[in-house]
């Protein structure tokens, strides 16, 4: 692309100073802005031509007020609130960064797994009155998971499960061969998959072919041992639902990184829910993502300047919906 040196980056984040830094080194053929916080991007947001931040740190505000916008590089995977705004013109490219949370996304899955299936939670309560309380420990060797939604995150995940001796299935519209998995259904197939499993993993895109895919019908179809981990987008579970499976027994037990609203108000009723455990949309998360991301955006960086949106890796098409 002609002119990328004039291009002026702006990145919203908390570390914008050292993504800055990096970046100046990488693809020295941009100007660099370094906003960490709201009021800071506003200031400059005029000069804009690409804007990188956190998806949901980029607010309808920030983009109204960027005119010159060409492209919006998300630092994450999940980029919902960019694709639902309608100020966010169709010409501006949206590129999201992936392709690296596959060790947090897995080991949060492991978390919960391990956690639900010993019952960890009793035993923290229990350490807390100070009882000595011994039950069986449930394993995981052996245990069926299926996991919704077979991308890149799945394969890690599925790899990891075989390490433990666990059998992985998936269900996906995309693909039907992929290493690690003993089978995978269609999404027409999933009531029938998850009547099979002894964990059903959540790992879908969030879209209008995903809102509450994990419903009544799907629950009621779990074995009463089986246990729900939604760690993808809370959209994707119908949460009035499985509170009212685990009230009645039909499963075992949920973990939930994620929830139709977020964050959760002290009043949501799911808190309550019996044999939940939740925790605070930090799946993504890691101690190095800064680490992580960076050579996603400089390889963007480098292609947007020579051949153009075209060129991009994670180029959102707005008007389709994955297939995963």
């Amino acid at each position: 692309m002609e002119n990328s040196r004039n291009k002026t980056v702006l990145v919203k984040d908390t570390d914008a100073a050292w993504y800055v830094s990096e970046l100046a080194t990488r693809c020295p053929q941009y100007r660099y802005i370094a906003a960490a916080d709201d009021d800071a991007a506003l200031r400059v947001a005029d000069q804009a031509d690409i804007i990188v931040g956190l998806a949901p740190a980029l607010s309808e505000t920030l983009i109204k007020a960027a005119p010159q916008l060409e492209w919006v590089q998300a630092l994450t995977t999940g980029v919902d609130n960019l694709v639902a705004m309608t100020t966010l013109h169709p010409s501006v490219a949206l590129t999201n960064c992936g392709g690296f949370h596959g060790p947090q996304m897995s080991e949060l899955a492991f978390l919960m797994m391990l956690s639900l299936a010993r019952d960890f939670p009793r035993m923290i309560a229990n350490q807390q009155q100070k009882t000595w309380a011994r039950w069986p420990q449930s394993l995981l060797l052996g245990k069926t998971v299926t996991i919704v939604g077979v991308g890149a995150i799945a394969e890690d995940l599925a790899s990891r499960c075989g390490a433990f001796g666990m059998t992985v299935t998936g269900v996906s519209n995309g693909r039907s061969d992929v290493p690690g998995f003993a089978r995978i259904d269609k999404r027409s197939a999933l009531v029938e998959a998850a009547a099979q499993c002894d964990f059903l993993v959540v790992l879908l895109p969030y879209d209008a072919t995903s809102h509450h895919i994990i419903d009544a019908t799907v629950l009621a179809a779990m074995r009463p041992s089986a246990m729900l981990i939604n760690i993808s987008r809370g959209g994707c579970v119908d949460e009035v639902a499985l509170r009212s499976a685990l009230e009645q027994g039909q499963i075992a037990a949920a973990g939930l990184d994620v929830f139709a609203t977020e964050p959760l108000t002290p009043d949501d009723p799911i808190w309550t829910a019996p044999n939940i455990l939740i925790t605070p949309h930090i799946g993504g998360m890691s101690d190095i993502y800064k680490h992580q991301a960076l050579p996603s955006v400089a390889h963007n960086l480098t292609a947007y300047s020579t051949g153009g949106a075209g060129q991009l890796r994670g180029l959102i098409q707005r008007d389709k919906g994955p297939d995963a």
